[in-house]
């Protein structure tokens, strides 16, 4: 018997159970690649360490730790929800999940390439989403501006210790260079430098245990 669609707010209430949130949801069209065409399309992730708590729980031992914890906790709420659950991870070819994230709610590139949120700043992330065959009613839109359009300073273009961000774009080698020396322990230990400097949403600043995971998952793709 087919699972009667939920409400938005049921499923705040089950991704929580996984330190995940909903990240707002659109109705696709053929342009916007989800496969199977849907009727709803709502996203998932994370905002601050929320889900740090829920996924230390996994054994340290575990092949691309995150992405099977991701998969694990959305497949669960998939299937109880009677939706498709997605990844922007498992390619190529990738899901276009930027694009998605930026028709779902209001959040856009900022000047280090990272997607900013009014709130939550820099420190939220998205996890998978879920496709629905009927419609879902959705939260109204959230027309927010990006709030780089009104920070003046910059601070994220200036703080970091290389000038690894500037107008040719991100230059990787030299990040990774400088992660590499005693100079660069700040910013494995607590996140990119960069970032930190961003004032918008401080208090989602992730958890140093989690900023370190992902600033060494960095490097270690980045070998």
């Amino acid at each position: 018997m087919p699972k009667d669609t939920p409400s938005y707010g049921a499923l705040v209430n089950l991704l929580s159970g996984h330190g995940l949130v909903p990240r707002g949801g659109f109705y696709p069209t053929e342009e916007d690649e989800v496969p199977g065409l849907p009727a709803t399309l709502v996203m998932v992730g994370n905002v601050g360490s929320t889900m740090w708590e829920s996924y230390e729980r996994l054994p340290s031992d575990v092949c691309d730790p995150l992405d099977q914890w991701s998969k694990s906790a959305l497949d669960a709420v998939a299937g109880e929800v009677g939706a498709t659950a997605l990844y922007p991870f498992g390619g190529p070819p990738y899901l276009p999940f930027q694009r998605w994230a930026q028709k779902a709610e209001p959040v856009s590139p900022s000047p280090l390439g990272i997607l900013i949120h009014p709130e939550y700043g820099l420190w939220h992330a998205y996890r998978g989403a879920l496709a629905f065959a009927d419609e879902l009613d959705l939260p109204p839109p959230d027309r927010r501006a990006s709030p780089c359009n009104s920070c003046t300073g910059k601070p994220c273009l200036s703080a970091c210790p290389v000038g690894a961000f500037g107008a040719d774009g991100y230059d990787v080698p030299g990040c990774v260079s400088h992660l590499r020396t005693q100079a660069g322990e700040d910013c494995v230990r607590l996140g990119c430098r960069a970032r930190r400097s961003c004032p918008v949403g401080r208090s989602y600043t992730y958890a140093p245990r989690q900023a370190a995971f992902h600033m060494h998952a960095f490097l270690r793709a980045n070998g």
